[in-house]
């Protein structure tokens, strides 16, 4: 499968538990692996023939701006259901990284890899 991928996407949003949390934006990374067939694009060098991962990062990064979520596991979900439903990703790996939340460590976070059914994959290519 040919993977686009976006990374190092630097968010502020509101994330956490912990009530002071809740008052204050946090900035967050985000890394996207997405499956996607390149091959029509290779053929024909136009943009519409591709994932445009201009769009996919201003997505993204509009949604974790609007969010309020306590956990990042929620976050990488609805990053992961975005890309799945509005890019017809065949699968996606999402990766969100909260710096600084545990003292000491550099990276701390989530990574998630979703993917579409097999079933619903053909029906979409079916129809194009």
């Amino acid at each position: 499968m040919d993977i686009i991928y976006l990374h190092g996407l630097k968010v502020d949003c509101v994330i956490g538990v912990w009530e002071w949390e809740r008052r204050i934006r946090q900035r967050v990374t985000i890394d996207l692996d997405m499956g996607f067939d390149i091959a029509p694009a290779g053929r024909s060098d136009q943009l519409e023939d591709t994932l445009s991962y201009k769009d996919a990062a201003k997505r993204v990064a509009a949604l974790a701006r609007a969010s309020e979520f306590a956990l990042v596991e929620k976050l990488a979900e609805e990053i992961a259901a975005l890309l799945l439903a509005e890019f017809a990703l065949e699968w996606c790996r999402v990766r969100v990284n909260k710096f600084g939340a545990v003292r000491g460590a550099g990276d701390v976070g989530v990574v998630i890899e979703r993917g579409r059914p097999r079933v619903e994959i053909a029906a979409t290519k079916s129809k194009t």
